[in-house]
């Protein structure tokens, strides 16, 4: 038994160290992702600014692990149910108009990266009202060949101040 416990537990442990070099990230490596990420999240803004909520697509990660909480909503909804609820409401607004004013990336590995944020909104619908909102967000990205990805998160609406 303990013939086959030594080679086991040294590859466990090889593993481990490989592991946490392959994930230890130098400062650069550490800015490039946060500039990276900053940069796909103000892109993502911009992208519904001109387009609405179906230019979002480019930005959600289709794979299983992703999941998203709405405003408004109480838990978790899969990829195909937030793509049915942009689908359903891109022809309710005229203009959409999103800006990151605060944000912090926190870099975990080469492809993982934490963020959180406020941003300030501003949503006109079909027939002109304007509604103007605070939204809370924090989220984990991932990156894919075609670049940063959301994978999964939460938006809320700020309350407002007295």
């Amino acid at each position: 038994m303990l013939r086959y416990f030594i080679p086991v537990a040294l590859l466990i442990l090889l593993n481990f160290f490989a592991c946490q070099k392959a994930d230890t990230l130098t400062a650069s490596e550490k800015e490039a992702i946060k500039s990276g990420v900053q940069q796909m999240l103000q892109d993502y803004c911009a992208a519904v600014r001109a387009g609405g909520l179906s230019a979002e697509f480019k930005y959600l990660d289709e794979s299983p692990e992703f999941f998203w909480v709405p405003p408004g909503y109480s838990s978790w909804l899969p990829y195909d149910s937030v793509a049915a609820i942009l689908k359903k409401n891109a022809l309710a607004f005229r203009a959409i108009d999103n800006a990151w004013v605060t944000l912090r990336i926190d870099p975990l590995t080469h492809e993982y990266a934490t963020y959180t944020g406020t941003l300030h909104g501003t949503t006109i619908d079909t027939a002109g009202s304007v509604i103007k909102y605070t939204l809370l967000e924090t989220g984990v990205v991932v990156k894919r060949k075609a670049g940063w990805k959301l994978l999964r998160g939460h938006s809320s609406v700020a309350p407002e101040k007295p």
